[in-house]
């Protein structure tokens, strides 16, 4: 039969290296054998595996077998889930969850502060990930190719805490796992199921869109107005705003947008104010802010002004409110029976909780590596979290990045939905799957989404299967839900590096100044809008007819989540508490950075909520 393999492989142009010839033979024989394959079966199979990888010369050596047997396994699984594609293959994934009889593993304390320690330990656990590839796509370089993100040193490494976490509920669960008799099937610890009301869900999925309008856009910006003037007044703390173009020798309160005089970037020669159609039919103003001692603007912010306009020509400042008060009613402009409504098809609870603690992982794409699509990132960052099992695991897109470079090249054999159902959703069924029905998984798509709609606001993923739609859901882009009583705001387009690259701003001459990050924090969660800037920067399909009220923030959350290209980063920001009898409100700005970065790790979150922003902790980890 060796001889069969061989005149097989030549009839393809294929050569054996003559050094290795008898052992590679001996390995085909016993593909042939195990897989029950014919030699122009094998050699089909190799030319497949060969034309995949761009291996450039047609010798085959010993060295290509470990990535060709992968190869094989793949074709096998992939033929067996067609047939019966409810069947669940079993790989050494789901092994070494089970039977893993490493007893050291369960002496891991909460993560901290970095150290030596720490990082050999955590290197230690993970290791076997790398060494697993059955849930590999075919895609990529070979298995007996070290990736560059197996390489990595640094694994699981804390970079950045808030607040120690509390580690005395988990050394107690820990301990548990520690006398299990058991000592080789360990199981999953049932963990308590956390609540979920998601609200809103616009646009729906299979909306048309790329059909706004100017007047729809005016329309849009407009109402912005409206409701942050309406929430300035309702305050009692200003009258009504008077039409900024006219001139008047007496200060004047008015309010409008920031706009820019011109197509570049802001400056402070280049600031106009566009006042609602109510006040000055819709008309513009120069803005003067050379009497402020500080500032922070941007195009697009809706912003209250006292000053003067002597000339009619220009509106010189002498104050700005860059804030709607925390106290101001800001729901979304729906009926309260249908704003219920949606909140109850949405609502997973098993039982009321009376106190807001919730445990999280929330971790955004990329979520493989730009050297090959094997999603090694997103594979480990899922064994890490059947090691903490959080209640709730939040990935944010892209999921099938449209700038891989892979993708690019439109050189896949599979669709862009094949492989987002394959290597997305297999591995998180598979997870939850493991996990029990305590585990909820939240998806957000991203506009960089190769298999989704390219607008934003953004529909939600069409999740399938539906046996599981209760444990793995997905977001609108952006989208806001309650967990166990915790408020949490997601929005994946990169806004904190667009306003960084739009905002200009004046420091007080004392010195003091804000941080840039929770500058840029604070003017999103002020303006109650997820995406506060406009003109929208180049690239993003901002379409304000679909629905403009998804990019409100109806009530600033306990946590707002906002993945960004820029430096990871966790900020706790106060907000309100200026006026007499305004309470204060606190939130936990996420930036989580990207999981995969380049050909290496990038971070992902770890967040343990405890009644108050105040008494969470928080870790940003190395993956």
């Amino acid at each position: 039969m060796e001889e069969e393999i061989t005149s097989e492989f030549k009839k393809m142009e294929f050569s054996f290296r003559k050094e290795e010839e008898g052992e590679v033979l001996k390995k085909c024989l016993t593909f042939c054998i195990n897989y029950q394959l014919s030699p122009s079966d094998l050699a089909s199979s190799w030319e497949a595996y060969y034309l995949n990888r761009l291996l450039g010369e047609s010798i085959i050596g010993n060295a290509q077998m470990d990535g060709f047997l992968l190869h094989l396994q793949n074709e096998q699984k992939e033929a067996i889930i067609k047939e019966e594609p409810h069947l669940h293959i079993y790989s050494s994934n789901d092994v070494d969850m089970i039977l893993s009889d490493e007893h050291e593993e369960t002496k891991e304390d909460i993560l901290g502060t970095p150290s030596d320690r720490s990082g050999r330990h955590n290197s230690a656990l993970f290791d076997s990930a790398q060494q697993t590839k059955g849930n590999s796509s075919s895609y990529g370089k070979p298995s007996d190719h070290v990736t560059p993100f197996g390489k990595r040193t640094s694994k699981f490494v804390v970079q950045l805490t808030v607040n120690n976490p509390p580690s005395a509920e988990n050394e107690k669960n820990e301990n548990k796992l520690e006398n299990l008799d058991d000592d080789v099937i360990r199981r999953v610890q049932p963990g308590r199921r956390c609540s979920l009301v998601v609200h809103g869900s616009r646009p729906e999925a299979g909306c048309r869109f790329v059909y706004d309008s100017i007047k729809d856009r005016f329309n849009a910006l407009e109402n912005r107005i409206r409701k942050h003037t309406a929430a300035l007044v309702a305050t009692g703390l200003y009258e009504e705003p008077t039409d900024p173009t006219v001139a008047l020798p007496k200060s004047v309160f008015a309010t409008g947008m920031i706009c820019c005089d011109g197509e570049g970037h802001l400056n402070e020669k280049s600031i106009l104010l566009q006042s609602s159609v109510q006040h000055s039919g819709g008309q513009r103003v120069r803005l003067d802010l050379s009497k402020l001692n500080q500032f922070s603007i941007f195009p697009g912010q809706v912003v209250g002004i006292e000053g003067c306009n002597p000339s009619g020509h220009c509106l010189i400042a002498s104050k700005i409110l860059d804030s709607i008060p925390v106290s101001a009613p800001t729901d979304r402009d729906l009926p309260p029976a249908k704003k219920q409504a949606q909140d109850e098809e949405f609502q997973l609870a098993d039982s009321p909780h009376n106190l807001a603690e919730l445990s999280m992982m929330v971790a955004a794409g990329p979520f493989t590596t730009t050297d090959n699509l094997l999603f090694e990132p997103l594979t480990e960052l899922l064994a890490y979290a059947r090691r903490k099992m959080p209640q709730l695991l939040i990935l944010l897109g892209p999921f099938i990045d449209s700038e891989h470079p892979e993708i690019r090249k439109g050189m896949l054999d599979r669709s862009f939905d094949e492989i987002f159902n394959l290597e997305i959703l297999r591995r998180l069924k598979d997870h939850v799957e493991y996990m029990g029905s305590a585990a909820r998984v939240i998806l957000v798509p991203s506009i960089r989404d190769a298999h989704h709609d390219f607008v934003f606001p953004q529909p939600a993923f069409s999740i399938h299967p539906l046996d599981l739609r209760h444990q793995i859901r997905s977001l609108t882009n952006p989208g806001m839900f309650d967990a166990n009583e915790v408020k949490v705001g997601c929005c994946t387009v990169d806004v904190i590096k667009q306003l960084s690259g739009e905002m200009i701003s004046r420091n007080p001459k004392d010195g003091s100044s804000r941080d840039r990050m929770t500058a840029i924090i604070n003017h999103i969660l002020s303006q109650r809008s997820f995406y506060p800037l406009y003109p929208p920067a180049e690239g993003i399909p901002l379409d304000l007819s679909l629905a403009p009220e998804a990019l409100e923030v109806s009530t600033i959350p306990d946590v707002l989540i906002l993945p960004s290209d820029l430096a990871s980063f966790v900020k706790v920001l106060s907000f309100g508490g200026r006026n007499e009898g305004e309470e204060q409100v606190k939130c936990i700005g996420v930036n989580p950075g990207r999981l995969a970065k380049g050909e290496g790790g990038g971070h992902f979150v770890e967040l343990n909520f405890h009644e108050s922003p105040d008494k969470s902790s928080i870790s940003v980890i190395r993956i």
